[in-house]
């Protein structure tokens, strides 16, 4: 009688507990923090002739195309990408470092802003100095290495082996 008993009230209180989540779970609205329109550009300083990535949010608009425009690159349109609005661009070669606004455009009229910085490309006028290559003689030592390496690896191998083996070995 008292296991009936305690299965019973177990049932009841589950039953509560359902019935309460359900109800949350059903009413609730969900929390919104505010309008999320933004924009982000990475790398946000970058060589000129580097390529970028734009990644934005239009608030609830990110299942529309936005735009997106700079004097440093010209005319993008962002597409809806797993939640977000996303997109790439080649800043031009020729382009004079600075730092360039990006201007969002939401279909919605949202707008946001962030800054580009366009670097100055240095062109090397000549290789490192690395040496005059006076070490390197007419044959590698990496493949006497690699030859010694492994050899020392099995010959760790074998003992671990043997070692096992001795353990393993039954008594007399």
């Amino acid at each position: 009688m008292r296991g009936l008993l305690s299965h019973r009230a177990l049932a009841a209180v589950l039953t509560v507990l359902g019935l309460v989540g359900a109800f949350v779970f059903t009413t609730g609205t969900p929390a919104r923090a505010g309008t999320t329109v933004f924009i982000e550009v990475t790398p946000n300083s970058v060589q000129a002739g580097g390529r970028v990535n734009i990644r934005a949010s239009c608030d609830s608009n990110n299942d529309r195309q936005a735009q997106v425009t700079s004097d440093a690159f010209g005319r993008v349109v962002l597409r809806p990408d797993n939640g977000f609005l996303t997109g790439a661009v080649t800043v031009p070669n020729n382009k004079a470092p600075g730092d360039y606004p990006v201007d969002l455009s939401c279909s919605n009229g949202g707008s946001a802003q962030t800054m580009l910085t366009v670097l100055q490309m240095a062109q090397p006028s000549k290789g490192p100095a690395t040496g005059g290559g006076g070490t390197a003689g007419g044959r590698g030592g990496g493949s006497l290495l690699l030859v010694g390496g492994l050899a020392v690896v099995a010959v760790a191998a074998g003992f671990g082996a043997v070692g096992t083996r001795r353990r393993a070995a039954p008594r007399a």
